[in-house]
């Protein structure tokens, strides 16, 4: 369903009744349900089962004995979300924001993030998940579609408002609570909401200092790694650190002197270098065979890199442009504020992913565990990123026109 202005304005013209002369009564037409954005998120979940499966084959029988092991399970807890967006999206998005709703979002939110500090379980020299009645997730994950619930409703509750400096930093500060809880326990997750609270407050407010913020950011990325390595280099550092994210940082920035902490980067660089132009066919990659570590996870991009070369890579980065366009066209003509703002921070959310595990992938960043939304493997970020998905369609499916 394509979102034609001059469609809805047609269909909104009044026509007089014959006799009365009266104006026909406006009633509901039909939904804008996006099926094409539904369709875009199938297939781009199908791809990652895809890849998943060529990518951990090996891994998982050599580790697990189940070859199928990790596509079994993405397809179901993935399936499991794709089947509560379709369910989400025919329920009204507004009941979100009706009493006290959002900021019981918020509130607990912020509680599961807390508890994570002092109850989280550990892995990889990370602590951010926890188990609640036997169920493992992160809830960092949960905390970056609250926020995006949290935030539309604010810019919708205080409309024009928002620009006022009082507001404005209200806002912002209930934003960067949540993100401050997420930095202690994953710098990339926090890096993530801050960005959705910063594209969403700009969207609502126009403010400019916010596109300098931004560019400040990106510029600080840029130019980290040539300032870490070269500080490292005149002050003659080859000892490895013992915090684990601080060897990641070392292994980015000097790979020749901290080989065992690039490893996985350097592997992943093999794999893209070797895919070529065309790539060397679906199930045909050689980096795969246990020399990515977790490749099935925030790596799966090296193995379409090296499987279907550089054309694949730009067809993948192509259909979530597209996944974008249609995102932002829901949110143009989404019902009300709060129904366009989800859609910006949803869009905000995967923009920024997307760019975030590409970057680490390619090493521009150092590996922080950013997952490749819809096709890396990964539970709570997959399930979490299905009912986001359900959101926008939902105030797709609101976006009626009347007659």
């Amino acid at each position: 369903m394509t979102y034609s202005q001059s469609a809805v304005r047609k269909r909104n013209i009044e026509q007089e009744e014959p006799r009365s002369g009266k104006k026909a009564d406006i009633i509901p037409v039909r939904s804008m349900y996006d099926y094409t954005l539904l369709f875009l998120v199938i297939f781009l979940f199908s791809l990652g089962l895809l890849f998943i499966y060529s990518g951990s084959q090996y891994s998982a029988a050599m580790e697990l004995n189940d070859g199928s092991y990790y596509f079994k399970r993405q397809l179901i807890i993935g399936g499991g979300g794709l089947l509560g967006a379709i369910v989400m999206s025919k329920l009204p998005y507004r009941l979100l924001k009706k009493g006290y709703v959002p900021w019981l979002i918020w509130l607990g939110s912020v509680i599961l993030l807390a508890l994570t500090l002092f109850l989280g379980l550990s892995s990889h020299g990370k602590t951010r998940w926890i188990s609640i009645a036997g169920v493992s997730f992160q809830p960092a994950e949960l905390a970056k579609i609250g926020i995006i619930v949290f935030e539309a409703f604010l810019c919708d509750a205080l409309k024009k408002e928002i620009r006022h400096p009082k507001a404005f930093w209200f806002a912002a500060a209930m934003g960067a609570v949540p993100t401050l809880l997420i930095l202690t326990q994953n710098i990339s997750s926090a890096f993530i909401v801050m960005s959705i609270v910063i594209v969403m407050l700009y969207v609502a407010t126009g403010k400019k200092f916010l596109l300098g913020i931004s560019a400040m950011g990106v510029g600080g990325i840029l130019a980290a790694k040539p300032l870490v390595r070269k500080y490292l280099i005149d002050n003659s550092i080859i000892k490895r650190p013992e915090k684990y994210w601080m060897r990641r940082v070392y292994g980015w920035a000097l790979p020749e002197v901290f080989a065992d902490d690039a490893y996985q980067t350097q592997q992943g660089l093999y794999a893209i270098g070797s895919g070529g132009i065309t790539g060397r066919g679906l199930g045909e990659s050689i980096q795969k065979f246990g020399k990515i570590p977790e490749v099935q996870n925030d790596m799966i991009f090296s193995v379409v890199c090296e499987e279907f070369g550089f054309i694949g890579a730009a067809a993948l980065v192509i259909l979530y442009l597209f996944l974008l366009y249609r995102i932002m066209l829901v949110a143009k003509n989404a019902k009300d504020r709060f129904g366009s703002m989800i859609c910006v921070g949803v869009m905000a959310h995967i923009a920024v992913q997307v760019i975030l595990n590409i970057s680490v992938v390619t090493g521009v960043i150092p590996n922080t565990g950013v997952t490749l939304p819809f096709v890396s493997y990964g539970g709570t970020a997959v399930l979490f990123t299905m009912l986001e998905m359900g959101l926008v369609l939902s105030v797709s499916n609101a976006a009626g026109y009347e007659r």
